[in-house]
């Protein structure tokens, strides 16, 4: 199965619509990549899905990858440097453990966007939302092999 099999139609435009709705509140940049295998870990992965689609060159470095390697069962959620410099170690903690409830009763587009709208919640403490906020990154899910 292709990962774009992987969510029907409706689940695919509910997890683009959880991430428009998260960036109502931040001018943080979400994005989800998803696909079938990650070999290692997976927040090695994510980092390197993280590079590939650019998400460093935000203006204020505040992307936030979901990534999901559905077939090996493995999720990482990784913010770039500018997140990083201003948030607690344990700051995607609660986003992550919420996430897999949801995965373990394989729901897994309510966990993706149940997470993805945590994070612009708990991002626009320290990326509020700009009235001059452009959208630096496509808000489109992103699949890999």
């Amino acid at each position: 199965m292709t990962p774009s099999a992987f969510f029907t139609d409706l689940e695919k435009e509910q997890i683009v619509a959880a991430v428009k709705q998260a960036e109502l509140s931040t001018s943080g940049e979400v994005r989800v990549h998803i696909e079938n295998h990650c070999k290692g870990e997976s927040l090695d992965r994510a980092a390197y899905v993280f590079d590939k689609l650019d998400m460093h060159k935000t203006e204020l470095r505040n992307g936030v990858l979901f990534y999901l390697a559905v077939v090996d069962r493995k999720f990482a959620i990784i913010g770039d440097g500018g997140i990083n410099a201003k948030v607690p170690t344990d700051f995607w903690d609660a986003i992550k453990q919420t996430m897999l409830e949801y995965f373990k009763e394989g729901k897994y587009a309510d966990g993706l966007s149940n997470g993805i709208i945590m994070a612009g919640e708990q991002l626009k403490e320290h990326f509020p939302y700009q009235q001059d906020d452009v959208n630096e990154l496509p808000d489109e899910i992103s699949f890999g092999n």
